[in-house]
């Protein structure tokens, strides 16, 4: 697992404070600053005080966009510095976490060139009603474990949204704009379902990681090896446990698919190098493969036979889904990887690296990358596509989300330029929405972008 510094955009907020040329009060600025214990006062905050707190003139509509105001709110008017000036001088102070060093030239060079202008899905609303909140650990002084790995929205329709918020998982509907409670790991984590050989029990005040939504099924990961899920169609929490207890032990991802035959299957990647299979049925352990590395990211293919492993190792893997056998390696990332995802078609695997690039791959010719696209400045923390295959996003660890669209081999694409860490992304099922999570004290958020139709009534005046 990598750390990457980054400050919060409260601290440029006030004019007094802010020094241009004062890199403690800028977004690269004071390691320690930036850096919270578990105790840090973003972490001990209720959702309640949160809520009451935020205002809803503090949201942003595609009219008032339209019309001038920045799609987070930020009042660069009152600043005494411009956005674009301080784009320049964010670019320039960020500095992106190498476990491996490596030349920037030759990678560089294998890049592709992308046409960046392009408009797949506009900017409809920001709401600073719910946040993702991420997380970070400090072991030791001047020790830092970085937090998750971007997986904490999940979009399970175009208006609904589940995402994790200090210690609650929430659910968001862009419809009406409420935000409400489904599971609080503050308090008690109680299974309310008994599964006979499952190891379920109770849990308290878990640090969340890593989520995953899908098919009425929440599945939550915690930074102690904890695991929790939830279906949405049944009252309480089904399962709890700590799947891991080494003292490093965190649960990086956690990935809900389904087998060849048909079986909702529920894998987490760990620490401890191990990929755990659980049966979403009756939540039992039902196997589990061991790796040479901290594992940090796992997805399966559309067809349930193909799982992708991906960890601190230069090398990503493609394993049987049903043994964990080795199937291929992938080489050419030159540091860590920490996401994946796969093609609908079940033939293209994307990898997101801490050398900065996203790595395409045809598994029926793994030798090498179709393709390799680099991110602004940081490393490639999360990546999902659309449902129809269309298009491919991924994130930063900060202000940065890339649109890509495969049917263009991924030469056409659209940036997304925010400022603060970037909790998750998710495309809605229909591809109809993506959704980008700001985790920020003060500027914390959810933006919802559309999907851009050529043929839209209102194009045609």
């Amino acid at each position: 697992m990598a750390q990457f510094q980054n400050q919060e955009l409260e601290y440029m907020i006030n004019d007094e404070y802010y020094d241009m040329t004062d890199s403690d009060s800028s977004f690269e600025g004071n390691h320690n600053h930036s850096r919270r214990s578990l105790t840090a006062d973003s972490m001990d905050s209720d959702f309640e005080d949160d809520f009451e707190q935020s205002k809803p003139k503090t949201d942003t509509s595609a009219e008032e966009a339209r019309k001038g105001k920045d799609i987070q709110g930020i009042p660069w008017e009152r600043l005494n510095f411009t956005r674009d000036k301080y784009r320049e001088t964010r670019l320039k102070q960020y500095k992106n976490y190498e476990n491996l060093p490596h030349s920037r030239e030759n990678l560089e060079k294998e890049c592709m060139k992308v046409d960046k202008g392009h408009n797949f899905y506009d900017f409809q609303f920001n709401t600073r009603l719910v946040k993702p909140t991420v997380v970070h650990f400090q072991f030791s002084p001047g020790s830092f474990e970085p937090g998750p790995l971007r997986n904490l929205l999940w979009a399970t329709s175009k208006h609904d949204l589940y995402l994790m918020q200090n210690y609650s998982v929430m659910h968001w509907s862009s419809l009406v704009k409420r935000g409400k409670e489904v599971i609080n790991v503050a308090m008690p984590v109680l299974p309310t379902l008994k599964y006979p050989g499952s190891f379920s029990r109770s849990l308290s005040r878990v640090q969340v990681s890593t989520m995953a939504v899908k098919d009425n099924l929440i599945v939550a990961g915690g930074f102690h090896g904890e695991l929790i899920c939830k279906y949405l169609n049944k009252p309480g929490v089904s399962f709890a446990t700590k799947i891991a207890t080494d003292d490093n032990a965190i649960t990086n991802s956690v990935d809900i698919s389904y087998s060849s035959s048909g079986s909702m299957r529920v894998m987490t990647a760990n620490n401890d190098a191990l990929i755990r299979v659980f049966d979403a049925d009756n939540f039992k352990c039902i196997d589990d493969f061991s790796f040479p590395w901290s594992v940090n990211d796992t997805s399966v293919s559309p067809d349930g036979k193909l799982l992708a492993v991906l960890g601190d190792s230069t090398e990503c893997l493609i394993a049987d889904a049903q043994s964990g056998k080795e199937i291929n390696k992938l080489k050419g990332h030159l540091d860590y990887s920490f996401a994946s995802a796969w093609h609908p078609n079940g033939q293209i695997i994307a990898t997101g690296n801490q050398d900065t690039t996203c790595r395409l791959w045809d598994i029926r010719n793994p030798s090498q990358s179709l393709a390799v696209l680099k991110g602004q400045m940081g490393a490639i923390r999360s990546i999902r596509f659309s449902s129809d295959g269309q298009y491919m996003a991924m994130a930063e660890p900060a202000d940065f989300v890339h649109i890509f669209d495969s049917q263009t081999g991924y030469v056409s694409g659209q940036e997304i330029d925010v400022f603060g860490e970037i909790g998750g992304i998710s495309f809605s099922p229909d591809a109809e929405a993506l959704f980008v999570g700001i985790s920020d004290r003060t500027y914390g958020s959810v933006l919802e972008f559309n999907r851009r139709h050529h043929n839209r009534y209102l194009e045609l005046f």
